[in-house]
């Protein structure tokens, strides 16, 4: 079900200068999904960008994980994402966004925990010490393993830590990526009033999962004011911009959100 942008909750909130905490899986994620809105939210109330999976440890790495180095040209996963980091905070504090790193590991290099020192085996075989080994197989499986609640559970003291009485915008985790499921769920549980973003450019190739939407009675909107000013936000980030659009071309396609259907009018007040 879609409902006009002029009523819902999140337009709302924004002209009513309600605070937005915009939960980032990674150090790109919200320009992609949500940069329209970021634009033009960080000109009417304060925002913040709490990215979440910002960290990487040095080798040994999975397969999977050496071929996404190779993939955007970096010599190892620190170095790299010392740089996503730097683009991150050139990206948005120039809008006056505030950018928050929690420093925790993304997915494809995330090892089990309590492992310890790696054994002989996991130094040839890297892929027995990570979580989520194989791409294709783990990382965009939709499924967060029983040995990564640890983070799930640092995931969701932060959103509780920052959400405070603003509006929280969280991944509704299309593409199935695993770190994209477990922010979603981190939000789902904290008790803050959420709105979910569609996750660009997974959304171009996979659609929402029904059960999700229905479960938590969600209602779509579309935005796309700002849309030509996003383009030049995402490629900010130029170290994953070329792998995410090899030819270059961005598609300006509107920002689609869901939020639980409320009546117009009912989104959270500005802190007085």
């Amino acid at each position: 079900m879609k409902t006009r942008t002029r009523t819902d909750p999140l337009t709302s909130a924004v002209e009513q200068g309600v605070p937005l905490l915009v939960l980032s899986p990674h150090l790109d994620d919200a320009a992609l999904s949500c940069g329209a809105m970021l634009i033009h939210a960080s000109s009417r109330t304060q925002v913040t960008v709490a990215t979440l999976f910002t960290e990487a440890p040095p080798p040994p790495y999975t397969l999977s994980a050496r071929r996404y180095l190779r993939q955007v040209g970096a010599p190892d996963a620190q170095t790299l994402y010392s740089q996503r980091r730097a683009e991150d905070r050139a990206a948005l504090e120039p809008l006056g966004i505030t950018c928050t790193h929690a420093g925790l590991t993304e997915a494809q290099f995330r090892r089990r925990p309590h492992l310890g020192t790696p054994s002989v085996w996991a130094r040839l075989l890297p892929e027995l010490a990570h979580l989520y080994p194989v791409y294709r197989l783990h990382v965009i499986s939709g499924h967060v393993t029983p040995d990564d609640a640890g983070t799930l559970r640092l995931a969701l003291e932060l959103v509780i830590r920052l959400a405070g009485r603003g509006l929280v915008l969280a991944p509704l985790g299309v593409g199935r990526h695993v770190d994209h499921v477990l922010v979603r769920t981190a939000a789902a549980y904290s008790g803050a009033p959420v709105v979910y973003y569609s996750d660009f450019p997974y959304n171009l190739r996979h659609p929402a999962d029904p059960g999700f939407l229905q479960r938590h009675g969600l209602i779509e909107m579309n935005w796309s004011r700002q849309l030509r000013g996003k383009s030049g936000l995402i490629r900010a980030y130029r170290t994953q911009a070329h792998a995410l659009f090899p030819g270059g071309r961005i598609p300006l396609v509107p920002e689609t959100y869901f939020f639980p259907g409320v009546p117009a009018g009912s989104a959270p007040r500005a802190p007085r």
